[in-house]
């Protein structure tokens, strides 16, 4: 299928991890398919590095083109967390997976959530050392540098960064912020001794772990944050009520087949659900909390 062709070209261009790979980037995008009367192009925010989000959506997409064949839906991978931002907010995107950052956020520039990842236990920062770095207490952070994926990422760095904003850790101030492009870069900087902690969420860690056993052995889960409402699935407010409908019946439904559920399981969770833009009240005061008291963002 066309999604397995974009991801041997971005396996060809992808090499290593790290800040310079999501700089230098470029997805390539399945051309217009010609018979088709409608078209749709989905996003999906950079929670992974490209060649691996495309690998692992790709088939949600196949499965929304099967389940809805009047109509074509085209996957769109993003450079950056600012390039899929600046698609988001200008409405590129017809339907879109965004952190819930992103999601609150997207309201004010004509969206709404229709639908969400499920397993909300999941959506944590988790804050990675070394097994051998003698880092103990979060007094211990003091000085060192940290890794993130991007400033705007919800569970990957504000989490984390309020974390240990609480428990007396002036983030602007006493430590040193690495922001490298992916969740799976910010791992891999820990584990290579690039910086001394690396921030992600639970989701990449669990996925991490599953498939590279030994490397995730040298790393420890040090401290974990509460969490808030997982991934948002939000869709452009002039997009059709019953096409809306159509999606997030297939998406919802991708947990109760076999297939389907072997699909969402290799994303780390184990269901969709079904979201309105009240799911992310508490998101909402979370980020005003945030930007209050750690660092100023917008929202």
């Amino acid at each position: 299928m066309k999604w397995r062709l974009v991801a041997l070209v971005a396996a060809l261009l992808v090499a290593g991890c790290g800040e310079q790979q999501e700089e230098t980037y470029q997805p390539t995008f399945s051309a217009r398919v010609p018979y088709a009367p409608e078209e749709y192009i989905v996003g999906i925010y950079p929670l992974h590095n490209p060649k691996r989000l495309i690998e692992l959506y790709g088939p949600i997409v196949d499965s929304l083109n099967a389940g809805i064949p009047k109509v074509h839906f085209r996957l769109e991978a993003s450079r950056s967390y600012e390039d899929f931002e600046k698609k988001l907010f200008s409405g590129h995107f017809d339907f879109a997976m965004s952190n819930p950052y992103q999601a609150v956020r997207s309201i004010k520039h004509g969206y709404h959530v229709f639908a969400k990842m499920g397993n909300d236990e999941l959506y944590r920062g988790i804050l990675l050392v070394r097994k051998d770095s003698g880092i103990r207490k979060v007094a211990d952070v003091k000085g060192k540098k940290i890794s993130y994926s991007a400033p705007t990422a919800l569970a990957g760095t504000m989490m984390p960064q309020r974390y240990l904003q609480t428990h007396g850790i002036d983030v602007k101030r006493d430590v040193d912020n690495v922001y490298v492009g992916s969740p799976e870069s910010s791992i891999m900087n820990v584990l290579l001794g690039h910086v001394s902690v690396g921030a992600t969420w639970i989701v990449p860690w669990k996925l991490f772990v599953r498939e590279n056993p030994e490397m995730a052995g040298q790393l420890e889960v040090r401290w974990q944050t509460k969490p808030l409402p997982n991934n948002a699935w939000v869709v452009r407010d002039d997009i059709p009520a019953m096409r809306v409908q159509e999606v997030a019946k297939v998406l919802v439904g991708l947990g109760k087949t076999a297939g389907g559920r072997g699909m969402v399981e290799n994303l780390g969770i184990f269901r969709f659900e079904f979201a309105s833009n009240e799911t992310y009240g508490p998101v909402q005061q979370y980020l005003k909390v945030f930007s209050e008291t750690v660092r100023h963002i917008e929202y």
